[in-house]
């Protein structure tokens, strides 16, 4: 019923798990699906409401945590005027495939209404809406149009960045060594997701889902999945290409303008985020 949360371990014995479903996602999401849409059922299990739960990540934990980066357009446009660059070609243009980088999973991710501890070492922390995707079958060399034949449904995540350690000091500019993305994108609560996934079924065009997110109470980033620019197949199937995914496996899918960088503006203790994607709900952390 609308508004209340139910145990798996009442409806599906054998698999108490969100792991264990998405394992098994060919056989329980037809289940799943068939519950929501029986309210003479539901009414027959114990409920609680939102309020009354508390948040963990939809799913303890995946294999990995795939973020593509540069993927909107808006987004790519407000970092090269901040960086005094020119415009970026359409990377389709040129034959540039994704850009995307791992992210770890256990010590990051964090459920909502959970908090993050800003790094010690960073004074620049930003926050980056995004909408991901969960697979849900195991995959290896599928191309574009099977790949979201794979998905199991969609979530959120703040990608969070330290911003004042996007490089490493005194590398020599343009080397392989420069980047530090352990520093910027690997520390504890990096990754705050949820709240919960939202079966791929369920979403009619994910490509026209409007995004937003406030600090406190200002609104910093509104956009919409339109203008991602590497697709959420295209992004699956690259990765694919390179490795085998896993049930449960998340593929962020970038971030669109609205970022604190560009801006000099970054997060500080005691500062709300909360993000809004249209068909999935609501991410709200704590900074602290």
């Amino acid at each position: 019923m609308h508004g209340l949360v139910y145990d798996l371990t009442d409806i599906l014995p054998t698999r108490p798990t969100v792991m264990d479903v998405l394992n098994d996602w060919a056989n329980t999401q037809p289940i799943l699906a068939a519950l929501a849409n029986d309210k003479t059922q539901l009414a027959q299990l114990s409920g609680q409401p939102l309020d009354a739960v508390t948040f963990l990540p939809p799913m303890l934990y995946p294999n990995g945590i795939y973020c593509a980066g540069a993927n909107y357009t808006d987004h790519l446009a407000e970092m090269s005027q901040k960086f005094n660059l020119p415009p970026e070609p359409d990377p389709h243009d040129i034959g540039m495939p994704p850009w995307l980088f791992i992210r770890t999973a256990r010590n990051t991710m964090v459920g909502h209404g959970g908090s993050v501890t800003i790094p010690a070492y960073s004074k620049q922390f930003d926050w980056e809406l995004e909408v991901a995707v969960v697979i849900g079958r195991k995959c290896k060399d599928i191309d574009v149009a099977h790949a979201m034949e794979y998905v199991a449904g969609y979530t959120i995540i703040n990608d969070l960045s330290a911003r004042d350690f996007m490089k490493r000091p005194h590398a020599i500019p343009g080397s392989a060594m420069e980047y530090d993305w352990i520093s910027q994108k690997n520390f504890d609560g990096a990754c705050p997701i949820g709240p919960w996934i939202v079966p791929s079924a369920d979403i009619a065009d994910p490509l026209n889902l409007d995004l937003k997110l406030w600090v406190n109470d200002t609104l910093m980033q509104d956009s919409n999945t339109g203008n991602m620019i590497f697709k959420y197949a295209e992004l699956v199937a690259f990765l694919s290409q390179r490795f085998t995914l896993y049930p449960g496996d998340v593929v962020a899918t970038g971030t669109p303008a609205g970022v604190g960088m560009p801006r000099g503006i970054f997060l500080k203790k005691g500062d709300t985020v909360s993000i809004t994607v249209e068909g999935i709900g609501e991410l709200t952390t704590l900074i602290i």
